[in-house]
């Protein structure tokens, strides 16, 4: 219980409770009282979210917006960024997460509310129309998009000397990165997709019109795929440079999952991503290139910060 007169502080670096008494006497003679400071390790103080709202760290003064993962302490309602946080580097946001996870949840979550709204209308009859029919394409995009990222997250995961980050959320937004991962080479923005066609590269101009390229699938255009790449890169490398690894290059990929790649070559390059398959992808992640194990983990660290599981 706390007496009058005492404040409280955390110090996150130490994760210690410091409790100084002051005296409310304004005496300023040799008999008054001098603070005394009392350090008691306390980490249930300490937990590591979702901010709610933007803040300050308390450690490095680094700005935090809404939504990034950050120690919270109940006592003093101040913040401390995951990199100045002392708190266990095995807790949720510093593991890879799971592939495809957010993906199925949705898919799960539409069913279910179909599947509830069909037997409240029929409730004789609801479990045969369910029977006999399927969900729509909408609902079946999700799981079929959660497949893909699964396929290629075990791939990844199995690549040696390499981190790697699977559906992470976009801070302020309800989108998510499919897959980060950190290499020798740098950092990779992968947006796994699972279409069915062949992915081929489309140009158009050139001697006396601008050069236009478009990604087709079948035959049908999907370029819009490679600006939502771009825009997952520029965060990424935003992060990045927030955490004083501006240096650290940042690549985009699109891979798509069983589609249909010619035997030989197939993969390309279109405004700067790469569009390739499971297998090539785990081979450019893991080329070699300058950076080491420490660069590797602090990029990681940065990343899984700013980026936490979706």
């Amino acid at each position: 219980m706390r007496r009058a007169g005492q404040l409280r502080f955390v110090d996150f670096r130490r994760n210690l409770r410091v409790i100084a008494k002051v005296p409310r006497s304004r005496s300023t003679g040799p008999t008054a009282l001098a603070p005394t400071v009392t350090l008691v390790t306390d980490p249930a103080l300490t937990k590591m979210m979702s901010l709610r709202y933007a803040g300050t760290c308390s450690g490095c003064g680094v700005g935090l917006p809404a939504g990034v993962w950050a120690a919270y302490d109940r006592v003093s309602r101040t913040v401390t960024c995951a990199r100045c946080s002392t708190l266990d580097p095995d807790d949720q946001i510093f593991q890879a997460g799971t592939a495809g996870g957010s993906a199925q949840r949705e898919f799960e979550k539409r069913k279910d509310k179909r599947e509830t709204r069909i037997r409240a209308q029929h409730p004789r009859l609801g479990g045969v129309i369910l029977a006999l029919t399927d969900e729509p394409q909408r609902t079946r995009a999700w799981a079929t998009g959660a497949e893909g990222e699964v396929v290629l997250g075990r791939r990844l995961d199995a690549a040696v000397g390499v981190r790697v980050l699977h559906d992470r959320r976009i801070p302020g937004s309800k989108a998510n990165i499919d897959h980060i991962v950190i290499g020798r080479r740098g950092v990779f923005v992968i947006d796994a997709k699972h279409y069915k066609g062949g992915p081929t590269l489309r140009t158009s101009g050139g001697l006396f019109s601008p050069r236009v390229e478009k990604l087709v699938i079948g035959s049908r255009d999907h370029t819009s795929l490679v600006a939502g790449v771009h825009k997952q890169v520029r965060l990424v490398g935003g992060a990045l440079e927030s955490a004083g690894l501006a240096h650290v290059p940042t690549f985009g990929m699109l891979c798509f999952v069983e589609a249909d790649w010619p035997l030989l070559g197939g993969d390309f390059m279109i405004d700067n991503v790469e569009v390739l398959w499971p297998r090539k992808a785990v081979s450019r992640v893991t080329s070699q290139g300058s950076f080491g194990s420490d660069e590797i983990e602090a990029a990681f660290r940065a990343l899984a910060a700013s980026f936490p599981p979706a």
